[in-house]
């Protein structure tokens, strides 16, 4: 049996290479002297004792089996080292996350609903702020996101299983579209502007959205990285990687989403994004 490589990146087994591009990282870490392969976070065969580092990268499946995956979280990282963890990985598949940080930094306003305050909490969102946008409090990649402008708006059929956040219908999104700021080690690295496609809010490829690569915006860095430091410190946790996506309300950039579990780097579109991560786990391996 071959020995098991230094790294184990993590994916599903709907991607065995992982994220596009994946390869990149790979050699980019052998460029370094890390072995490293691709591995299936439910594969009964991984070997998580005989690795150095384990690091989620493409486990796209989780928000569909959020429990299951925690569990294999907390095995593995009994087992080795894992970039952030099982604890971080359970607060951030939660979207209430969104409620702590708006403390320390600026976010979309969020509020929870659940199937017992779904109506009036509508009500009370629609009235606060017009047309929102309902998302799965436990969900990935724009699943299950509905707009309504009512209580009887006939998009909500579309509703998943709670429980949800509402949020304000962040019109800019159009305009602005969304920016994602990658922090690596606590420093903002690089910057991926996402647009939406047609009438689509979701900037998503599957949803005809487009990415591409552009430099780091100071301000939107410096924002970045005090959102990874604010949510280090409300998990008193060291957090290696993050992606922080921002958005435009009200004149000013700010968060609709932290990723710390398993953000797409993007390789496909920003190829430099596999170097920089890979000095990230070569420093912790």
């Amino acid at each position: 049996m071959a020995a098991t490589p230094d790294v184990l990146l993590v994916t599903f087994a709907l991607a065995p290479d992982g994220e596009p591009g994946g390869d990149l990282l790979v050699s980019e870490l052998a460029g370094r002297g890390v072995g490293a392969r691709w591995v299936v976070w439910d594969d009964p065969g991984v070997d998580w004792a005989g690795a150095r580092l384990v690091v989620v990268r493409a486990a796209w499946d989780y928000h569909r089996r959020c429990p299951e995956f925690l569990e294999w979280a907390r095995r593995a990282a009994a087992a080795a080292p894992m970039l952030n963890g099982p604890d971080v990985f359970a607060w951030n598949a939660d979207k209430s996350y969104l409620c702590a940080l708006a403390d320390r930094v600026p976010v979309v306003p969020t509020a929870l609903l659940d199937d017992a305050t779904l109506v009036p909490g509508l009500r009370a969102a629609l009235e606060r702020w017009g047309t929102v946008v309902i998302k799965p409090r436990t969900g990935a990649g724009g699943v299950g996101v509905v707009v309504a402008q009512s209580t009887t708006d006939h998009r909500l059929e579309g509703l998943t299983a709670g429980p949800w956040v509402v949020q304000p219908l962040v019109e800019s999104v159009r305009t602005d579209g969304e920016t994602s700021v990658y922090v690596l080690d606590g420093g903002a690295v690089s910057q991926v502007a996402k647009a939406p496609g047609g009438d689509e809010i979701r900037v998503h490829e599957l949803y005809g959205g487009s990415s591409r690569p552009v430099p780091v915006d100071a301000a939107l860095g410096r924002l970045a990285e005090d959102v990874v430091r604010a949510a280090a410190e409300l998990l008193d946790a060291d957090l290696p990687y993050a992606r922080v996506d921002l958005m435009r309300w009200q004149g000013a950039w700010v968060v609709s989403e932290l990723e710390l579990i398993e953000p797409g780097l993007y390789l496909d579109v920003d190829p430099a994004n596999a170097a920089r991560f890979a000095d990230l786990v070569a420093r912790r391996v």
